[in-house]
């Protein structure tokens, strides 16, 4: 299993990290994805912070680990 962590300032960045990655890499299996948001103020400015944990495994790696390998 490896995991991927993403942050970034706004959630459309987020998303648009984690659909890259995603296509960057179609022999990965996705097993988890956990979503994170924070939010403060520092100095009279609101900043968010949007955050993913991916869990995921080669699919080679994943099928034999359920032994669908052919």
């Amino acid at each position: 299993m490896k995991v991927k962590i993403f942050d970034e300032e706004h959630e459309l960045d987020l998303e648009e990290a984690i659909n890259a990655f995603i296509e960057k890499n179609p022999q990965i299996n996705i097993i988890s994805i956990q979503f994170q948001t924070c939010g403060f103020a520092f100095e009279q400015e609101q900043i968010y912070c949007f955050s993913a944990l991916l869990l995921y495994e080669n699919k080679t790696t994943w099928l034999s680990h359920t032994g669908n390998v052919e």
